[in-house]
């Protein structure tokens, strides 16, 4: 029986290649790996993000919502405002399980994707 061991790959769809580069590598600081003239690829902790121009109308939509973790969300939030990503809301808990809080900001990136920063924070 096979088994899925781990994400290898996310794909991000962009309407302007060199602007989502520019995001994705000087604001979210992503590790760029290379690009073509209709794709760009970073590495984030292992996984690979893939940003590209659709190849047909069907993949021409917002991508799925990527999680991006960090230790200290409050400090990642005023970072990367600072650096013109622009928040959809400010850092909040979205669950609580036992002594573990969840954080989360929710941003747009400049292809209109939704995403947010995440922290689990133990308190106590």
């Amino acid at each position: 029986m096979t088994t899925i061991t781990k994400i290898g790959q996310i794909a991000i769809p962009a309407k302007d290649i060199e602007r989502a580069t520019a995001f994705y590598k000087e604001h979210l600081g992503l590790q760029l790996l290379f690009t073509t003239d209709t794709m760009a690829f970073f590495d984030c902790d292992g996984v690979r993000l893939f940003i590209s121009l659709p190849e047909t109308e069907e993949f021409a939509h917002p991508s799925s919502v990527l999680y991006f973790n960090v230790e200290n969300i409050q400090q990642a939030y005023e970072e990367y405002k600072e650096k013109g990503i622009v928040f959809i809301d400010e850092p909040h808990i979205v669950a609580k399980m036992g002594q573990t809080e969840t954080w989360m900001a929710f941003f747009k990136d400049t292809e209109d994707n939704t995403h947010a920063l995440m922290s689990e924070i133990v308190v106590g």
